[in-house]
């Protein structure tokens, strides 16, 4: 090893090492770089006397003379008949340097399990991407007044309301305030990626509205997701189609019973100067547009002959003495399903008499939900709204994790700076929490996740995206009801005891089986702090028996009767204790009086505890 600089010598061409150096930063020797030269190559020898110049081009090759005669005294070069050599790569062998072997090079790892190849897609689902990011959808009514094809879309509609009686024309009363309208236009493609209709759609102003004047009520129920699990386990069981069908606008069946009044459309011409449009019917953007609808599509099916349940006001059924049907409505998407072709049929057939239905034939995507069925059952997956909150989290080329949450992580309102766009982490946990319909592998982390909706911090965000990654990894799993699956239910119960660093409250943790079919699981913060393992457990059995309790009365109204007691497990023996036995008055004094519903309904012998191991990880 040697101790100084090493050198280079511009007149003897020679290397040497020195530490007598001194070093220039003013004087630049090669500021200026001079032409270069021609290269001549040297040519072989060849046989025909005369040589012809070789047109090249100057930046790409290098001019090719004849080499000087050795008989002749002049220093012309004479050029010969002959090409420029072919070049070749070179096969020497190139060794990677020692301090590269720690690593991985050239290999680019894929960021998904199951990573998606272009080259799989059809010619015609290619077309059909090409024609989506084509499509220009407008925003405003002065981007279409000049165009046909918009221009005819909206005529359409305007028939269409004027056809449904949804207003009359009039002058606006003394006192009374007209809310405002706007054109919303939606481009309809087929599958080849052709555009097969432009729709335009007339939506009120709802915000404008003002309570207590324009609208009292805009309650509407929807179905609830173990319902819709429960209908679609059913029906796979006993080899009930699932058709889907979807009312076309729907909001504006709806009858009115306030006294609204609206400006007329763009490009309204029926409407004089002066004059408005007062709704007889409920309009797309109404506050209480779904409510009126719900109301009209209740009164309809009700008349037909089917019965709503009492314990989810969004699912009806209808019993006869040689079929059974089951309806499930969320706003204007519809789940039926039945023993009897023909009834389903007659259904069809009267809410297309009455709304002008569009049937969707066998349930394929629903809500969100991505349904596969075969002959061994029902796949249900959320996979396109995955890829929808990767890509708006910006996770298209993420690693995927192999865990939920950072290992040992423990959550608390105060820890971290504040997050900068608490709106993204409100939109982000609350898609999550939709998400969780097909996958309850994340209920628990969601759940925590969701604590801090009011004021996250920066550690929450890197805890979603960390849950968002793993859902990446694992975006093909979902929820599978399989066919020979018995109609038998079962329930396991949990919890974690004080893990709240903030209230010290326990978690409660339970799922409940339909046979092998997982229907229904929660996982939430108790109300009360809880003095011991063994009550924080007693309350989670209590919520789990309250979701038993509902679960089999919705079994009822599909003509489900349980003949035998429901298996309860739970992995507390001192929770199992107080429950079997009513004298631990010093343990048991305080806690709610709801909480001995577990008591009661052993009593009753509905159902029988079990105790079982857990084992950690699973």
């Amino acid at each position: 090893m040697h101790k100084g600089y090493r050198l280079y010598h511009l007149g003897d061409h020679t290397t040497f090492t020195s530490r007598d150096v001194q070093f220039h930063e003013d004087i630049f020797p090669f500021r200026t770089v001079p032409p270069t030269s021609p290269t001549y190559l040297p040519v072989p020898a060849s046989d025909t006397d005369s040589c012809h110049p070789v047109t090249t081009s100057p930046d790409h090759s290098l001019p090719i003379t004849c080499p000087t005669s050795t008989a002749s005294a002049s220093s012309t070069h004479t050029s010969l008949p002959t090409h420029a050599p072919t070049l070749r790569r070179s096969n020497r062998q190139v060794t990677q340097p020692l301090w590269l072997q720690d690593f991985i090079c050239n290999h680019t790892s894929s960021t998904s399990l199951h990573p998606d190849c272009h080259s799989s897609f059809s010619p015609a689902h290619m077309r059909f991407l090409a024609q989506v990011d084509a499509v220009h959808e407008p925003r405003s009514f002065k981007e279409v007044a000049q165009n046909p094809n918009w221009c005819e879309a909206m005529d359409t509609e305007l028939e269409a309301l004027e056809k449904n009686c949804t207003w009359d024309l009039t002058t606006l009363p003394a006192g009374k305030r007209a809310i405002g309208s706007r054109w919303v236009y939606k481009v309809k493609l087929n599958q080849d990626g052709s555009i097969e209709r432009y729709k335009a759609r007339l939506v009120a102003k709802g915000y404008t509205q003002i309570e207590g004047v324009d609208f009292f009520d805009s309650f509407s129920p929807v179905a609830k997701t173990v319902t819709v699990r429960l209908l679609i386990a059913i029906a796979t069981t006993r080899h009930w189609p699932i058709l889907q069908l979807d009312v076309n606008n729907a909001f504006l069946h709806g009858h009115l019973d306030e006294e609204v009044y609206m400006v007329p459309p763009e490009g309204y011409t029926k409407a004089g100067h002066g004059l408005v449009c007062r709704l007889k019917k409920s309009l797309y953007g109404l506050k209480q547009a779904s409510r009126q609808w719900n109301i009209e599509f209740t009164s309809k099916l009700e008349a037909f002959g089917f019965k709503q349940s009492s314990h989810d006001h969004c699912l009806f059924t209808m019993h006869t003495a040689s079929s059974f049907l089951a309806l499930i409505v969320y706003v204007d998407d519809v789940l039926l399903t039945g023993d009897s072709l023909a009834n389903l049929s007659a259904v069809k057939q009267y809410l297309d008499d009455l709304f002008t239905i569009k049937d969707l034939g066998q349930a394929k995507f629903f809500l969100g939900l991505e349904l596969a069925r075969s002959a061994h059952g029902t796949f249900i997956t959320q996979k396109k709204y995955l890829m929808d909150i990767i890509h708006d989290c910006q996770l298209d080329e993420a690693r995927p994790t192999a865990t939920l949450l950072p290992a040992g992580i423990k959550f608390d309102a105060s820890t971290g700076p504040v997050l900068a766009f608490p709106d993204r982490y409100r939109r982000l946990i609350g898609r999550l929490l939709y998400l969780g319909f097909s996958r309850p592998d994340i209920s628990f982390a969601v759940q925590q996740l969701n604590q801090f909706l009011q004021n996250p911090r920066e550690p929450h965000w890197d805890a979603s995206i960390h849950l968002v990654r793993y859902l990446k990894g694992t975006s093909s799993l979902g929820l599978f009801f399989g066919t020979d699956s018995p109609l038998t239910l079962s329930a396991f119960s949990d919890s974690d005891w004080a893990c709240c660093l903030d209230s010290r409250r326990s978690f409660t943790g339970y799922c409940i089986f339909l046979g092998e079919s997982l229907i229904s699981w929660k996982t939430k913060k108790q109300a009360t702090v809880s003095r011991s393992s063994a009550e924080a457990e007693y309350q989670s059995m209590a919520s789990t028996v309250c979701e038993l309790i509902w679960i089999s009365y919705s079994l009822d109204d599909f003509g489900i009767t349980l003949h035998s007691l429901i298996p309860f497990h739970c992995d507390n023996k001192a929770a199992i204790h107080i429950t079997e036995n009513p004298v631990f008055h010093e343990r048991t004094k305080h806690l709610d009086i709801d909480c001995h519903i577990v008591r009661d309904c052993l009593s009753l012998v509905s159902f029988f505890l079990t105790h079982f191991h857990s084992q950690p990880g699973c």
